[in-house]
């Protein structure tokens, strides 16, 4: 049987792509810091095992993922703060760099030797770091340094046999981006975001983003030279 290991699966996309390969008859390892949620996880079925850890802790993470031995790693946990009015918040930089960023690379160091050729990891990034929005100074920079290194990391593991795949959602309906306060063009359900992913990794893609007609938006204004760009984001400054 198949071992899918998730990150973040207390809620959003990674409970829903927990629930989805466990009905399919995989074992999951849910991970998460909510241990609530991951019981109920637990609960929904018997192919889902739960790991409750901060993967911000390097220690918590090598004691929790040690033994897991997966095929498939998601790592979809991630966290959301804004900067407002341009004021720097060093703190806030650093909670928000150190959840999206090191991380996935706390996890990875761990899981890394655990891999074999055919094996794949996800990581889950996001379309926000295609433009540089304006109050997304540290979400932004954290997605295009996760994005990055997956990007490197793949190189270094074809050797391996080892797959690495980038997600760019745009704006999914989770307890997360419930918080913000603008509107979100484009915005699609939890299941729909599974239903992406999942295909995608079915095909075997480096690069999942979704939805279509969004990533093609923003994959257009990000190729427009950068003036142009400032233009239309100076629209979003907030006064």
């Amino acid at each position: 049987m198949m071992t899918v290991l998730i990150t973040g699966a207390s809620s959003g996309i990674g409970a829903g792509l927990a629930k989805s390969w466990a009905n399919d008859g995989y074992h999951v390892i849910a991970c998460g810091r909510d241990p609530a949620r991951l019981e109920a996880l637990h609960q929904y079925s018997p192919n889902i095992s739960i790991r409750l850890f901060d993967m911000t802790d390097r220690e918590a993470c090598r004691q929790a993922l040690a033994d897991c031995s997966p095929s498939l790693v998601i790592l979809c946990a991630g966290t959301c703060e804004y900067l407002e009015n341009g004021v720097v918040d060093a703190a806030l930089v650093e909670r928000v760099m150190t959840t999206n960023f090191l991380g996935p690379v706390n996890c990875l160091a761990v899981l890394g030797p655990q891999l074999v050729s055919g094996n794949r990891v996800v990581l889950v990034s996001s379309m926000a770091h295609w433009l540089h929005f304006p109050r997304a100074e540290a979400y932004g920079a954290s997605k295009a340094a996760l994005t990055w290194f997956a990007e490197s990391l793949r190189l270094d593991w074809e050797a391996k046999g080892i797959a690495v795949t980038v997600v760019s959602p745009g704006f999914v309906d989770t307890p997360l981006t419930r918080k913000n306060d603008f509107a979100m063009p484009g915005q699609v359900g939890v299941e729909q975001a599974v239903a992406a992913i999942r295909r995608g990794l079915a095909k075997g893609k480096n690069h999942i983003a979704f939805p279509t007609g969004f990533s093609l938006i923003l994959r257009l204004l990000a190729g427009l030279p950068a003036f142009i760009q400032r233009a239309l984001l100076r629209r979003m400054v907030r006064s």
